[in-house]
């Protein structure tokens, strides 16, 4: 069963197209991920689906049932994670918690308090206030009260941006964790790592429409390219002016698809000696979402 669908959505601002035309299936128990460019229309997709802006129009169900606007009803089942948090810097993580406990209609004992903060690794900071948390454990805590009302959909809107290695796989394991209890989660994020590492649909938007979706090995089997050449160079503009596949990443470094590596790198170290470009840390390895996201938009994810 599908926990959220989404057909014909449409929110325009005058001649922007925000969003223009997204269908979306999100199936119970999934974790789904939204990816696009700055400017895609992301934002403003998930923001009509939690109900915190108005679609111009277009259909949202919900469990089967269609909502013309996100009732209470609706807003009960779901736990909502935005990129940036604001917290009463005073009150402590225990406080905080039933506040926002009391925000939802919901009441927390000490026992359901303790179990959100064992969640997410935040038991030694019940009793500190919200001012002496770390980044890494204010994004925590906003993960926590997410899971306040026990939802059975949670939106998570790049819920590792700013943390520490660490701290980011550690949030990738409680969503694996609310994932095995049967949670639906929707996820945008900013890191293909991420969306590859727990996504079950993955969906790709730039210009207010969805350009591609599937799985992540449904994805990369539309490339059709067996290999990719990762490199660095110290002049990259001008050998991408000259071979025209190349792809810049998000990383500054240089990706060239190919059928026949050696083929490639003959070609590739030959164009290179002639414009006097020195080529380092090459790397031969197989396509990945960061491939299709910039062959389908061609401008990486931070752009």
């Amino acid at each position: 069963m599908n926990a959220i669908v989404v057909r014909n959505l449409r929110k325009y601002y005058g001649s922007v197209k925000a969003v223009d035309g997204v269908d979306l299936d999100v199936e119970e128990g999934t974790v789904v991920a939204l990816l696009g460019p700055n400017g895609a229309g992301k934002t403003t997709t998930v923001e009509i689906m939690e109900g915190l802006r108005k679609k111009d129009s277009g259909e949202i169900y919900y469990f089967g049932r269609k909502v013309e606007r996100i009732d209470e009803e609706i807003k009960s089942q779901m736990g909502v994670q935005l990129q940036k948090t604001a917290f009463f810097e005073y009150l402590t993580v225990q406080e905080t918690i039933e506040l926002f406990a009391g925000l939802y209609g919901v009441k927390v004992d000490k026992k359901r308090v303790i179990e959100l903060v064992e969640i997410v690794a935040l038991q030694e900071k019940l009793k500190s206030k919200v001012k002496n948390l770390s980044g890494g454990q204010l994004q925590r805590l906003s993960f926590a009260v997410a899971l306040v009302n026990d939802p059975k959909i949670l939106f998570l809107d790049e819920p590792t941006t700013g943390l520490d290695p660490q701290a980011r796989r550690h949030t990738w394991q409680i969503i694996e964790e609310l994932k095995k209890k049967g949670k639906t989660i929707f996820l945008t994020t900013h890191y293909m790592e991420e969306a590859e590492k727990l996504a079950d649909k993955v969906y790709i938007m730039d210009h207010g429409k969805i350009i591609a979706s599937g799985t992540v090995a449904q994805l990369v089997n539309l490339l059709e390219m067996d290999s990719y050449i990762e490199f660095t160079a110290d002049n990259p503009h001008v050998l991408q002016r000259e071979i025209a596949e190349l792809k810049l990443s998000d990383h500054d470094r240089l990706i060239l698809p190919t059928s026949n590596v050696e083929e490639s790198i003959h070609m590739l170290l030959t164009k290179a000696k002639q414009l006097g470009i020195v080529i380092d840390n090459v790397v031969i390895r197989r396509p990945n979402l960061e491939d299709v996201f910039l062959n389908l938009t061609g401008r990486s994810l931070r752009d």
